[in-house]
């Protein structure tokens, strides 16, 4: 396949990485997040617009550690000051691009490094780059001079990155007194994982050191996969009065980037094997990435459930107490007593049947408001323990939510997730209140054929009513000792009541519909309680799906890259990848300068597997 048919598939990754959300805090979340925009930049900066254009120029980018003189660098390959070297850190913090005039047009739009505005003069900030037209430089190279790797300015850091990611040749620089520092290997590293193209400068290499440090230098990138690139070693010298190192001193390097220039068939490897290590580390990645976008899902599935259950708890609990006799207590007892007169009526529950319906209206004392009271009783008793349990469920929540380390931190952001909200308890006392009215509704519908209506008006409505929740609440279970006989004798009295008015299977019916009512409407309410954890969750947008869509756009670009032709110039380099790293390597050729300015190479360093020279 050529390279339209991969820039097709490569924007339709960049579409998947487009809609990927990591919203969820998490211990390894802020990498994936940086991986993404990694991604996301290196598609835009350096990818799509190098398959794009694969004629252009070859992009060099010079990096490396602060003061290891990569502006200096970049100004003695030129022969003239055109980056702003110095002892003050940092002295570059906007890039400067360097090429042939003739080439222009490929650097002055936005084909590469499309974020970053375009201006002929130098500047401190992060957010352009200098353009820098050079008759000397040859035809078909272009170099960069990036921010430092390490500096102390986080957003030149970012940006020296975000370039090294654009090029298609590092020329990584650093020196004698820091090339073992960590900073630059991870990027070293990163490099060869990816089979990125790689040229590694040491600069300011004392006499002393010309025949040790290029030697351990080699080792080191022999041992991270870096074998076969070219290392130049510069010695330590005295810059001109225009701030430049000796000619001799850099001809090993310059020598190197023009061969480039010139030659076709090594330009094209060049390209094609950072682009193709390019494509299979953003493969790799983002198949990493949608494993994450997978835990999150699971973790937003597990803080949901989490929620669900606590609020399902409570729902199950109301549902059990308003039917185990615990509401048949205290002031729901009291208030049935006097408005029923609890002794009389249950004496004459052993008369029989027919002479109870003829004495009902005698046989009741109470009045309506005594009829009333009791049934806020009996929805007083209800209230409080649906506010009581709402309560322990938001708790529950919260601890739950605590346990898991995204949800500690969405409860620290939103503390009162670990508390009931502000408006159970109006929305508790509503919930009894429509519970009520529908009690109501059903004794009244029950009650509309003509004796019905007799005994339902001698008995009151919302006595009637009253009794059936006394019914509800019928079973004793949970109350000890004296309050079992006096509980049982009053839901004796509210079934036989009942039982009077509309007949066995009537009150079965309406205890068992009275009962889904309340059951249906303390799920509701704590669907309402529960909605604010919903929201939340919603509102982050953790979408499983693009996992999917991500591993759909990484199996389409593999399949392009497997059926690519072995052709560079359609960018097939797939028998250009490095051996794995750790792997026994060839010699790893230095460029050396010397002292006196007589340029040398070294080849008789060779790794084996041991890891020893000859």
């Amino acid at each position: 396949m050529g390279a339209t048919e991969l820039a097709s598939a490569l924007k339709g990754l960049r579409g998947a990485l487009e809609s990927v959300r990591l919203p969820l805090p998490g211990p390894s979340v802020g990498e994936h997040r940086a991986r993404r925009r990694a991604l996301l930049d290196q598609l835009d900066d350096y990818v799509l617009p190098r398959l794009a254009n694969l004629e252009a120029p070859l992009l060099a980018v010079v990096g490396g550690s602060t003061g290891a003189g990569k502006s200096t660098l970049v100004n003695t390959l030129i022969g003239r000051e055109v980056s702003r070297s110095g002892v003050i850190r940092p002295t570059t913090m906007s890039p400067v691009l360097v090429f042939n005039p003739a080439e222009q047009d490929w650097f002055a739009d936005e084909r590469i490094l499309p974020g970053l505005a375009r201006t002929n003069v130098s500047s401190t900030g992060t957010s352009s780059i200098q353009l820098v037209p050079e008759p000397s430089l040859p035809r078909g190279l272009a170099l960069l001079d990036a921010p430092d790797i390490d500096s102390v300015s986080q957003a030149n850091r970012r940006l020296a990155s975000q370039l090294l990611q654009a090029a298609d040749l590092w020329l990584f620089v650093t020196s004698a007194a820091r090339y073992a520092d960590a900073v630059p290997w991870q990027f070293l590293t990163s490099a060869a994982e990816r089979g990125a193209a790689v040229a590694v400068v040491c600069n300011r290499i004392p006499p002393a050191g010309m025949n040790l440090v290029p030697g351990d230098l080699a080792r080191l990138m022999s041992e991270r996969g870096l074998a076969e690139s070219p290392l130049f070693a510069v010695p330590e010298t005295v810059v001109d009065e225009a701030g430049l190192l000796p000619d001799a001193a850099v001809a090993p390097i310059r020598a190197h980037l023009a061969s480039l220039a010139v030659d076709n068939q090594r330009r094209d490897g060049v390209v094609a094997r950072t682009l193709d290590g390019a494509v299979r580390a953003m493969t790799e990645q983002s198949r990493t990435l949608a494993g994450a976008v997978r835990d999150q899902a699971g973790v937003a599935d597990q803080l949901r459930h989490d929620a669900e259950t606590a609020f399902d708890e409570a729902a199950r609990a109301v549902s059990v107490r308003s039917a185990d006799g615990t509401l048949l207590r205290g002031e729901v007892l009291t208030r049935w007593q006097d408005y029923v007169g609890t002794s009389e009526f249950t004496r004459a529950i052993d008369s029989r049947i027919s002479r109870l319906r003829d004495r009902l209206t005698a046989l009741f004392k109470g009045e309506p408001s005594q009829a009333l009271q009791a049934s806020a009783a009996a929805g007083s008793g209800l209230e409080a323990l649906i506010i009581e349990q709402g309560r322990a469920a938001a708790e529950r929540a919260g601890v739950a939510w605590r346990a898991n380390p995204a949800g500690r931190e969405l409860v620290a952001a939103h503390p009162e997730l670990a508390r009931a909200s502000e408006g159970l308890d109006e929305r508790a006392r509503a919930a009894i209140r429509d519970w009520q009215a529908d009690v109501l509704a059903l004794v009244t519908e029950q009650g509309k054929g003509r004796r019905t209506t007799a005994r339902v008006a001698a008995a009151g409505v919302n006595g009637v009513g009253a009794a059936l929740m006394i019914v509800i609440f019928a079973h004793t279970a949970g109350l000890t000792g004296a309050e079992i006989g006096v509980a049982g004798g009053t839901t004796v009295v509210a079934q036989r009541l009942l039982e009077s008015i509309f007949g066995d299977d009537a009150v079965r019916r309406l205890a068992n519909t009275a009962k889904k009512y309340l059951d249906t409407r303390v799920v509701r309410l704590m669907d309402s309680e529960l909605e604010r954890y919903r929201s939340l969750l919603d509102e982050l947008g953790v979408d499983e799906s693009a996992a999917a869509r991500l591993e759909a756009a990484v199996a389409a670009v593999e399949d392009v890259r497997a059926g690519r032709p072995s052709d560079p110039a359609q960018i097939t380099a797939g028998e250009q990848q490095d051996p794995p790293v750790g792997a026994p390597r060839e010699s790893v050729r230095i460029e050396r300068v010397d002292a006196d300015g007589a340029g040398s190479v070294v080849d008789a360093e060779i790794i084996d597997e041991t890891g020893e020279r000859s």
